[in-house]
Order: structure tokens, then sequence, then C-alpha cells
């Protein structure tokens, strides 16, 4: 049977005209042209065999494939292109291969980077996943100057990611379709003139294969789907800080060896019904890089934008009605920004980034062509803007060596927020009506066909919600080897102390401490007020110690300050800390406390005032663990953070 790459095979999708057959043809002839002149036969646009095709396109997009024929397409595209190399990037919890597929017209399939061969990088995941008492400057990681200079190859790489949520199979089978058109049909095979490009097709292997009709109950379509999570039930996107997940540590060896210059993560979305086809969010705004953030927002997203507007396709930035039943009291753009997720990641790491999420009640085909397309269009844009890309990633990462990641003034963001700042936008919604429900007692809100333009506000300006000054370094004591091992996940730089040091740093100390009732992502996370105090603390020989002029400066703060929402602390790293270990016999206690009370009256003014307390008043153990808390008897570092931030930079180069 004779069929035509993607951008071809949709005619009419929903009411949105697909991008023009000529503009396609046309691609595909100036593509074969230039590959026949370097010797590369490509399979004629109307002769592709029914071999080639995905199994969405196989099945009028009624199915989506499995992991097995996924892989194994991966591997025909391989075998068939001198210009692609299949790969796995790590093994998942059931034992999977993850897949990568790599594009390279200069057939640059290892990850060199100057100065380092492929093989110290593979050595360095490799030994990440293990605890290393290694200098992880000298052993593991790429000095901040071998980082700064970047790969070998002056075109910049992209990273394309998919079914991070396995449910959400659209980038799996437009990016499937797209690495076909470009190494088989020669459609679009000029994108690999100007970059690199990697794909992952699945990454959450093991809850693709979780497959299903009754994962996804608020998508439309395919028949079948994969899970959200992995097999042991762990959201990837919201892993990446912590990384307790296998896949998710295999993950960042590869963001550490290849060093992408740009993610795009593919999604479908849930919510309100609408007109539009995909929402997005890219990383722009205060915190992040300004150069990275003005490449984002003047080059890329224009370009982007303008390409899914010539094809017919409505985008929007992803964004919440304040009122479903009045949308003309406005959108909010979504505030969520956090390294948990992959595209804040990135973003933290000095790299361009996007989150696409398709409009799940869109139909599948019409889902997989917005993909498709999102993903040509990024494409297209690297190859226009390469070296200004290139350029404002490097300058990038020498500006967080210099500045330890912080802002103009000195501070890195920890948390956002979105302001009440708004601009006046036309939502395309649809006509919604609201009914009585029996089921909930309230009203449920209904959708109709018919579409209707809301003249309405959009706030979606970001601000910084919290920021702390970040030290010269941080010291980790050698007994936190867990800590340690995912300093190394995440390509931190770092030293040990050759011996025992005492210095003068800020300590934290937490107060109201107070722990979740269930567990989040596998975690209970504690919630905490933060109280600094300077102090002299011995460290001993093996510390761990953190320069914040590095590259990766501002993942370096958001793991280790505890005000963090994905710091260590945050994450339960160092819930040991909040327990109390030792405790004193109520007859040993009770004449200790009146002596107390007896020598200090501050304490016994303090003591009446609790006493105010009729919980506190009628516990007899509370009251004792009052006066034990104050003797000096009590364990002092409860509660007390263990990592010691260096605030004097000029002792640092002395303790290397």
């Amino acid at each position: 049977m004779n069929v035509v790459p993607i951008a071809l095979l949709f005619t009419v999708v929903a009411g949105h005209s697909a991008p023009a057959a000529e503009t396609d043809y046309r691609h595909s002839r100036e593509s074969t042209a230039a590959a026949e002149t370097a010797g590369v036969e490509y399979v004629n646009v109307a002769q592709l065999p029914d071999e080639w095709r995905t199994h969405a396109e196989r099945t009028a997009y009624e199915e989506t494939g499995r992991y097995d024929e996924t892989v194994a397409l991966c591997r025909k595209l391989a075998d068939f292109s001198p210009y692609a190399k299949y790969m796995s990037f790590g093994t998942s919890g059931e034992g999977r291969e993850l897949p990568l597929l790599v594009l390279s017209k200069d057939r640059r399939f290892e990850p060199d980077v100057r100065g380092r061969p492929a093989q110290a990088l593979v050595r360095a995941a490799d030994s990440s996943m293990q605890d290393s008492t290694l200098d992880s400057r000298a052993e593991l990681m790429l000095t901040a100057g071998e980082r700064a200079a970047g790969p070998l190859s002056s075109k910049p790489r992209v990273l394309l990611q998919c079914c991070i949520h396995a449910g959400e199979c659209e980038g799996k089978d437009a990016s499937l379709a797209l690495a076909r058109d470009i190494l088989v049909a020669g459609v679009h095979a000029n994108l690999l003139n100007g970059l690199d490009l990697l794909i992952i097709p699945i990454f959450n292997v093991d809850g693709h294969e979780r497959f299903g009709p009754y994962n996804r109950l608020n998508q439309n379509g395919p028949r079948e789907m994969g899970w959200r999570t992995t097999a042991v039930n762990l959201n990837l996107n919201r892993d990446y800080m912590k990384a307790d997940a296998v896949e998710m540590q295999a993950w960042l060896g590869l963001w550490k060896a290849w060093a992408p210059d740009l993610l795009l993560d593919s999604h479908a979305t849930d919510g309100s019904d609408c007109q539009y086809d995909v929402f997005y969010t890219a990383s722009i705004g205060p915190g992040l890089d300004p150069g990275i953030s003005g490449w984002t927002q003047k080059i890329y997203l224009p370009e982007l934008l303008a390409g899914l507007a010539a094809g017919g396709q409505l985008a929007i930035d992803y964004c919440f009605p304040r009122d479903q039943r009045d949308l003309t009291k406005g959108f909010a753009g979504w505030s969520g920004f956090a390294p948990r997720l992959s595209h804040c990641y990135a973003a933290l790491c000095n790299r361009p980034s996007i989150l696409v999420e398709t409009h799940s009640l869109k139909p599948y085909r019409q889902r997989v062509q917005t993909t498709y397309d999102m993903m040509r269009h990024t494409l297209e844009c690297v190859n226009r803007h390469g070296g200004e890309l290139r350029d404002a990633v490097s300058a990038a990462d020498a500006r967080a060596v210099e500045t330890r990641g912080g802002e103009i003034d000195g501070t890195v963001p920890l948390r956002w927020r979105t302001s009440e700042e708004s601009q006046p936008i036309v939502y395309k919604a649809l006509e919604q009506r609201f009914r009585p429900s029996e089921v909930t007692g309230g009203e449920v809100v209904v959708y109709g066909k018919k579409p209707v333009d809301v003249e309405t506000v959009m706030c979606n300006q970001v601000c910084v919600d919290q920021s702390v000054t970040p030290p010269a370094a941080y010291l980790i004591p050698p007994q936190w080897s867990e800590v340690i091992r995912r300093l190394n996940l995440h390509g931190l730089e770092y030293f040990r102390l050759a011996e025992k040091r005492a210095l003068p740093v800020r300590i934290y100390e937490f107060q109201n401490v107070k722990f979740a009732t269930r567990p989040h992502e596998g975690r209970f996370s504690p919630k905490y007020e933060v109280r600094a105090r300077d102090e002299m603390r011995e460290f001993a020989a093996g510390t761990v110690v953190v320069p914040m002029n590095q590259p990766r400066a501002k993942i370096a703060a958001h793991l280790l300050e505890p005000q963090a929402p994905d710091s260590f602390v945050a994450w339960g790293f160092f819930n040991a800390i909040f327990e109390q270990k030792e405790y004193a016999e109520a007859y040993i206690m009770e004449p200790l406390a009146q002596r107390m009370l007896d020598e200090d009256a501050a304490l016994r003014q303090e003591f009446a005032n609790r006493l105010k307390d009729a919980d506190f008043a009628g516990n007899a153990g509370a009251r004792l663990n009052f006066f034990y808390r104050r003797s000096r008897y009590w364990d002092a570092a409860m509660n007390v953070y263990p990592v010691g931030l260096l605030l004097d930079a000029s002792l640092l180069s002395g303790l290397r």
C-alpha cells in the first residue's frame, strides 16, 4: 500500500486545515535532491511501504503501538539510515531498555565533550549509581571550563522527550513519524543540517506496558494506552530533583553526558474543553538566565507560534480559568514552576525548554499532528538560530559560574507566583451550561460544540516569591552518602576535605516541624520554619564541598537550601534529624525540672505561659519534655541542618 509521510496523511482535522500538501512536497524535493548529492537514497514519498508506517497510522489513529513495536521501528530506522543510531540509555525497574534514537548528519553518535572522551562520561553515569568517594571534579564531572566549552560539534542538540506519562502517547507517534519522514522519505531531511537530534520515544517504558482502555478517563483516544506512573508508582515528572526512580537516574546520566541545548517534553493536558489544539509553557521569567529567557521569548516562541498559526492550529499559554462560570473574570497562567518538573529542571540547567500539552479532548489524530508540527517548527527554529542558541547556552553557563547562579541582586529565587498584572486576550472557548447533578449534589458543566470567543484577561506574569543569597559553598558531612550520590547524578561539581577542619559557617535550625499524614511520591515530606545562625563548626575529613561557582549553581541551591520546595530536606532526605532518640525517665527529670524552675525566673515565667494551654497543662510527659529540651542533656543536633553554608569565599581555595 502506497502511503505518504505524516504531514501529508492529515487532510482535515476537526475543522483545522493541515499544512498545505504542496509545502511538504516542496520540502521533500529539496531535501531529497540534497541527499542524492550526498549519495543517500530515500524512498519515494508516494511509495512508502506499509512497514514504515507507525501503528497509529496503520489503524487510522484508533490505536497506538506497544513498546516492542516502538523499539523495533527505532532499530529499523537506524539500520536503514547512516544518519541514525539506536541505543539504550538505561534499564527500567522491570528490566526494559530505555530507548534513545540519535539522528546526526555528521554521524555524531557518541556524547563526546571537548577534553573528555565518551568513555569517561559513561563511567561517570555508571559511577553516579553508587556512592563514590572520588573527587567529582577530578573523576566524575566536567569542570566549569569544559562545560563552558561544550561539545566538539558546533551544532546544537535538541532532545524530544515523549511518554514520561505513558498514557499521553502523542509525542511517541509524532516523533517516530518525524524521524521516519527525515530518514526514510527525506521529508524535512534538511532539519539535520543545523542540529543533532535525540529522541526518547518512550521514557516511562514500564508504565507504557501497563496497557489498557481505562487509563485515561479524560482523553479522547487512542483505544488503549499506558499508565501515568512507573512500575513502582512514581511520577517521573515529579522526580527530576529527588531522582528516586531508576529511570530518572538513567535520564540524568543522559542529560549530563549529551548536554542537550533544548528540551521539548510532550504531554496531553486535562482540564476544561475549548477550541485550542495545544497549551504550552516555556522557560522564561525571573530567576532563569536572562539570555536563555531572551532567546526563548524573542526568537523561539514567536517563530513556533507563527508556524502553528500558519497551519491553522490554535495555541495558548498554559492557563486555568479563575471562575469556570464566568470566563470574563480572567485566566491565571500556570504558576507551578518547580525543578521537579522536566521543563523547569532544564531551565535551571540554563537550557531553553518547553512543555507541550495537546488538548486531550481533541481526536488522537489531531493531537499527533499538532505535536508533530510543534516538534518540526522547533527544529526549524533551531536550524535558523542554532548559533544564537549555542551562544546563549554558553553565556548562561559562564554567567552562572560568575554569579553563583544568582540574579543581578545576587539572590537565587526558590519560589515563584503569578502576579495580578494582566493583559487583555480573546479566549477561544466553547459554549457551556451547568446542570444540576444528583451524584454530586451540585452542578456540573456541560460543553457544547459552538465556538465562543470571550474577551477577558490573562494573568501570566511570574514574579519571585522567595529567594536566598547563595553561599560560596555548601559543606555536606560524608555520612550523608545518599545525598552525595544525588549530587553525582545531577552532575554537580564538588571536592572533599582532605583533613578535619573547623570553619565559620551558617547553620539552619528547623522549628514547628510537621509531617504529612499521607505519602507524596513515595515520601513523607516535612513542613517547617527555618532560622539561621552563624557558628564555628568542625567538619570531618571527607566532607563534600560544593562550590557555587559552577554552571549548575541554581540546581545546587534548589537541592541544598531547605526553603526550596524541591530541596533534599523538603523531600525527606534528612528526616532522621527530626527524630528524638534519647529520653528522660520522669523520676530523674522531675527533680531536675524543679531545680531549673527554682533557679531561673525567666524559665518559670515561660512555663507559666505554656500552662495556659489546656492540652499542654494536662500532659505530664509534655511538661517534663519542656524542661528536658531546655536542659544540657537535650540532643543539640536535633532539628539542626547538618549541611553548613560557607559564606566567606576567601576560605574556599584553602580547602582544596
